[in-house]
């Protein structure tokens, strides 16, 4: 009786390639996303009520890194990227909402307004802003409800020299609606919180941003829960998500 000589086919050189493949669909997605990341678009979280009505804590929002070129601190703060400066660099205009690295230490992420470019001479009189000795037109718009502190607010819309207008929120008088003249170096920018008296900004510790410690532009709020709650716990979203934040332009 003749034995049956054919053989049976080999399957664990398919199952290795497949492993093979998929690692390899993984890694290219972990690196495009680095790339994105790191060169385009990079996503942060709004951890204080200083830019409030226009951010919120809780707000999640993607920055465009391509915006104003590329530094050091906008690619890596911690790593020695080995150059000064800024490549491609792009410049903000007035009412940009900027993050920067903070200039006392570089590690810290701030979020403000531009609202002053160099050259410009930048001042508050009783809380109303002034560049270059003309006070910036502001209206009364009404008012806005503090969730955290069930405070109603009164909400001013501020229009720069170059049309941009925003919100900004006004409680009271306070130590930063009257300040001396800034006179804004070369190669600096004057940054301000929306929420002008829960703000620290130029006014104070942060003082004039250099051009190498912008991050980016904010562009949109793409996710948003509310105060305290933390975006992954998915089964609280019902009471918590804020979906009509999604997509708000800046």
């Amino acid at each position: 009786m003749s034995e049956d000589a054919s053989a049976k086919p080999d399957s664990s050189g398919k199952e290795e390639n497949s492993t093979w493949e998929f690692i390899k669909i993984i890694l290219q997605a972990l690196l495009l996303a680095i790339v994105v990341r790191t060169l385009v678009f990079q996503p942060f979280s709004i951890p204080s009520g200083s830019m409030m009505p226009n951010l919120l804590v809780g707000d999640y929002l993607f920055v465009s890194k391509f915006s104003y070129g590329y530094s050091r601190y906008s690619i890596d703060s911690r790593l020695d990227m080995g150059f000064k400066g800024r490549i491609w660099e792009g410049k903000p205009v007035r009412g940009d909402v900027a993050v920067f690295k903070f200039p006392p230490n570089p590690q810290i992420d701030y979020i403000k307004r531009v609202v002053g470019l160099p050259g410009d001479k930048i001042q508050v009189i009783d809380s109303l802003l002034y560049i270059n000795g003309v006070a910036v037109k502001r209206e009364r718009k009404g008012d806005f409800l503090d969730q955290r502190s069930g405070v109603s607010v009164p909400i001013y819309t501020e229009t720069l020299p170059n049309g941009v207008s925003y919100d900004t929120l006004d409680i009271r008088l306070s130590d930063g609606d009257n300040t001396n003249v800034f006179e804004v170096p070369a190669g600096h920018y004057f940054m301000m919180g929306d929420n002008r008296d829960n703000s620290s900004d130029s006014r104070y510790a942060v003082g004039f941003v250099p051009a190498e410690n912008l991050v980016g532009r904010a562009k949109f709020v793409f996710f948003s829960v509310s105060d305290g709650a933390h975006p992954l716990a998915f089964w609280r979203w019902f009471s918590t998500i804020r979906s009509e934040r999604f997509f708000t332009g800046l």
